[in-house]
């Protein structure tokens, strides 16, 4: 099904979905323990975002403000700025950085010239579809994209693109279909949205609904394209694999975000059918093809698990209540000492 480009597209999800078996080993259960080296915020609220950038720092977008972690120190960037919940980060490929919020748009800083000069606001004023961002992505021609509650917002420099599907779809409301969760483009040059309604593909000229035997993915969490082509996309109805002619299910379970790491493997963040919590799931790259891949689980025991990283070192980082990361073996929890003020 196709349907016209008009102008604009974005965010949350419900948490649903039953069970389908795989072959899978436990990671040990959960060896928390709190950091006690490192002068730390109080990351008790929501993390949304983690990243690492070209120098290591790990940037990380909370309801509380972005901070970037040195390895030693947490530091605010934008404690000054805006007190609006922040959800994504993403550093573009000249080193600048972009921050996405709830209620105050989005939010451009420029390292080189020190934390709280260098902060450029992007709201409705200057064009952004909305001012509730949850997503930034960078296409390869350097072109920022935005998704929002409102649809989905193109910025090339100098000015914004807004793109949304007005067409309704039954059982869904119309705006559920702006609702952008999640946007890439693959090595074709077509871009994927992940909406709260249908998830869609556009070539640049036509929006068209993805389908498996004829049934459209709905509330589509998270997209990514692995170093082979294979486009996953995580969300109500599960994971699947895309891998240019066929779609695959591997899980029922509600998926919330996907990564890759360096060894190719698959990463995901779920909540289990059985008892509803949520756990870290590594797909082995060696049965990635195959329709029952090994999994190996990891449960952190936090709660809801957010967007995740791979950090140089190979360690995964994961948001929820607060920071967490996990090195293969033991998952750190980052919290404030007690003594601190």
């Amino acid at each position: 099904m196709k349907y016209a480009l008009v102008s604009v597209l974005l965010v949350m999800v419900v948490f649903c979905n039953s069970s389908k078996g795989q072959n899978k080993t436990d990671l040990p259960k959960d060896n928390s323990k709190s950091e006690t080296d490192i002068t730390s915020p109080e990351f008790s609220s929501v993390t949304r975002t983690i990243k690492q950038d070209r120098k290591g720092n790990m940037w990380i977008a909370t309801f509380g403000g972005v901070f970037r972690y040195d390895g030693k120190l947490f530091t605010n960037i934008t404690s000054q700025v805006s007190s609006a919940p922040f959800f994504s980060v993403l550093e573009d490929r000249k080193g600048n950085f972009w921050f996405s919020s709830v209620g105050s748009g989005v939010f451009y800083y420029d390292p080189r010239r020190g934390v709280g000069k260098s902060f450029q606001n992007f709201t409705t004023r200057e064009g952004l579809a909305s001012n509730q961002v949850t997503n930034i992505y960078e296409d390869k021609t350097g072109t920022i994209w935005f998704s929002t509650v409102s649809g989905a917002s193109r910025y090339d420099g100098e000015s914004f693109q807004n793109y949304l599907m007005n067409e309704s779809f039954e059982g869904f409301r119309p705006e559920d279909h702006n609702e952008v969760n999640s946007i890439i483009e693959d090595k074709t040059g077509k871009f994927w949205f992940g909406t709260k309604g249908h998830a869609c593909t556009y070539d640049g000229k036509t929006f068209t609904v993805i389908t498996h035997e004829g049934k459209p993915f709905t509330n589509v969490r998270s997209i990514i394209e692995d170093k082979k082509g294979t486009v996953w996309l995580g969300g109500k109805d599960g994971l699947w694999r895309y891998d240019g002619s066929t779609f695959t299910n591997l899980t029922q379970d509600f998926v919330g975000y996907i990564i890759e790491d360096k060894k190719g493997n698959i990463w995901t963040s779920s909540q289990s059918g059985k008892d509803g919590s949520w756990v870290l799931s590594r797909y082995d790259e060696k049965s990635l093809s195959t329709k029952k891949p090994t999994v190996t689980e990891v449960r952190p025991k936090s709660g809801m698990i957010f967007g995740m990283s791979e950090a140089n070192d190979g360690s995964i980082w994961f948001g929820s209540g607060g920071v967490y990361r996990y090195d293969g073996n033991t998952i750190t929890d980052f919290k404030k000492k007690k003594d601190q003020n």
